[in-house]
């Protein structure tokens, strides 16, 4: 049952944040699934493997950990209901299923924390994907879906719940394209009393994808206690720079960011294109980064706490990403 928004279930991951650390997080789950023979032209996409193999989907948390990353985000990003519905699965199992990502990145936490006593503390956010990833025709990255405040709600709280009771130290709610839908997800967040990280999709740089200003949307979240990180995810490289810059101008709050591997998702074609330049996005003249190791230093000195990779990236990505960041460190 939600509980009071001034008694957050877990704070774990804004106890790092509050004591100076930096946190990699993982890379791309289905890109790894696939490499693994994981055929996910489906709509349930990584979901689909919480179905018919779950244990390598603790095999690619387990991977991510021994590259270095300090936090795994779940295979939950389209198990919905709504979604399993359409493979005949009632909700209670769907909901199961929905657990059942959180357990296997716990189990691949302790795994690695047992073989690697030092790696921690590793943390598990549980990720609710938007209602585009359900229709699974692209919306992510454009915003143009409409539901009403309820309808968002109801769409997206039995997730929420099972995740959260699961045992998720912190709700991912990432790859959102629309005002509407992040303002359901603050009031969902504040009612269960779950610490949580807000990353949204792209227009430009100055702009999510339903054209509402980023910094609109950013003061949105800073308001709310319970968002313990604001960012950006699932964006070509450029836009990172600019969009991190237009958040530092409206919040204090850990900014993170974890954008695909240079390349662009083609939602008519289904298939990867390479990125655009950088020239003409707004506030940003400086050629993109080449990876995300690449572009990392100045993104953590535009206030990014949380990196990692989304789409296309890999466990070499992260490693590469994981070593920048010790090397930072040792070297004070």
């Amino acid at each position: 049952m939600p509980q009071p928004a001034n008694q957050p279930r877990s704070t774990a991951l804004s106890r790092q944040l509050h004591a100076g650390g930096n946190l990699v997080l993982d890379g791309a789950l289905a890109t790894e699934l696939e490499a693994h023979g994981c055929d996910l032209e489906d709509p349930l996409w990584s979901a689909k493997v919480l179905l018919e193999q779950p244990e390598l989907v603790k095999q690619v948390h387990r991977d991510y950990f021994k590259a270095g990353a300090r936090v795994a985000i779940t295979a939950s990003y389209q198990a919905t209901p709504l979604g399993f519905a359409r493979r005949g699965i009632p909700e209670a199992e769907a909901l199961e299923r929905v657990a059942l990502s959180v357990h296997l990145a716990d189990e691949a936490r302790r795994e690695h924390l047992a073989e690697n006593p030092d790696a921690g503390p590793l943390l598990v956010a549980g990720s609710v994907g938007p209602y585009g990833a359900y229709l699974a025709d692209g919306s992510e990255y454009r915003g143009d879906y409409t539901l009403s405040r309820s309808g968002f709600m109801e769409f997206h709280r039995p997730r929420m719940a099972a995740l959260v009771d699961a045992g998720a130290d912190v709700l991912a709610c990432e790859t959102l394209p629309s005002l509407p839908e992040a303002e359901a997800l603050l009031e969902l967040v504040a009612g269960f009393g779950a610490e949580s990280w807000f990353t949204f999709t792209l227009r430009d740089g100055a702009h999510i994808s339903d054209g509402t200003p980023l910094q609109r949307v950013a003061e949105l979240c800073d308001a709310e206690p319970l968002v313990a990180a604001i960012g950006v995810n699932c964006v070509p490289l450029a836009l990172v720079t600019p969009a991190l810059d237009a958040l530092g101008q409206v919040t204090r709050k850990p900014l993170i960011a974890y954008p695909n591997s240079g390349e662009t998702y083609d939602a008519g074609t289904k298939a990867w294109e390479p990125a655009a330049s950088s020239e003409g996005h707004p506030g940003h003249e400086a050629a993109a980064p080449r990876s995300i190791a690449e572009g990392a230093r100045a993104w953590q000195e535009r206030g990014a706490r949380m990196v990692g990779g989304c789409c296309r990236t890999t466990p070499n990505d992260i490693a590469a990403l994981a070593r920048l960041w010790a090397e930072a460190c040792a070297g004070g």
